[in-house]
C-alpha cells in the first residue's frame, strides 16, 4: 500500500508541475513556435546589424481574439520585409467596443516553428495585461529583429516568410 500511495502522490505532483515544465522546455528549445528566451539567447545589441549578404524575409502579422474577448484586434501592417539583423517596428491596434472596461492579455506564436528561435522581440505587449476602457482604442508596438545566425542555419534555407501571430484573451484577474 505504501508503494501504491507513493506512486499516486508522485503522479499528482507531476501533473501540477506539467505546465511550468512545458513552459520551461518550450522557452529553452523553441518547441511549439516559442521563441527562446533563456539567458544567452536574448537580443544582444551588437548583433542588431543587418547582414549585408542576407536574403530578405517577409514578416507577416496576424491576430485573433478568444471567444470571450469582444475586442477588435488587428495588425496595422500586414507584412514587412527585413534582412536578418535588421530591427523593425510594427503596430497592432486594439479597440474595446463594449460598454465595460476590459483587461486583456496576449500570447504569441511564430510560424514556422523552426524559425522561432531566431525571432527576437526587443519590446512587446505580450504577456502583459492591457486595460482598455469602454470605446478606447490603442496602438501596441512590437519592436523586433531576426537573429543574424538565421543566415548560417541550413535548416532555414527554405524559410522565406515568418508569421507573427498574437491572440488576445480576457484576463483572469479582472
Amino acid at each position: 500500500m505504501y508503494y501504491i500511495s507513493s506512486v499516486i502522490v508522485v503522479f499528482i505532483g507531476l501533473s501540477y508541475a506539467a505546465v511550468p515544465l512545458y513552459q520551461l522546455i518550450c522557452t529553452e528549445t523553441g518547441l511549439d513556435g516559442t521563441p527562446i528566451t533563456s539567458p544567452g539567447h536574448k537580443f544582444e545589441p551588437e548583433s542588431m546589424f543587418p547582414v549585408p549578404s542576407g536574403r530578405k524575409l517577409k514578416i507577416r502579422f496576424d491576430s485573433s481574439t478568444s471567444d470571450q474577448m469582444k475586442w477588435s484586434f488587428t495588425p496595422q501592417t500586414e507584412e514587412l520585409t527585413v534582412v536578418p539583423g535588421e530591427t523593425a517596428l510594427a503596430f497592432y491596434t486594439a479597440y474595446n467596443p463594449t460598454e465595460e472596461d476590459v483587461v486583456g492579455i496576449s500570447t504569441y506564436s511564430v510560424v514556422p516553428a523552426k524559425a522561432a528561435q531566431y525571432f527576437n522581440k526587443i519590446q512587446c505587449f505580450c504577456f502583459e495585461e492591457q486595460r482598455l476602457e469602454s470605446k478606447e482604442e490603442v496602438d501596441m508596438p512590437v519592436f523586433f529583429y531576426i537573429d543574424p545566425e538565421f543566415v548560417n542555419d541550413p535548416w532555414m534555407h527554405d524559410v522565406h516568410t515568418i508569421t507573427l501571430h498574437y491572440t488576445f484573451f480576457r484576463s483572469k484577474t479582472q
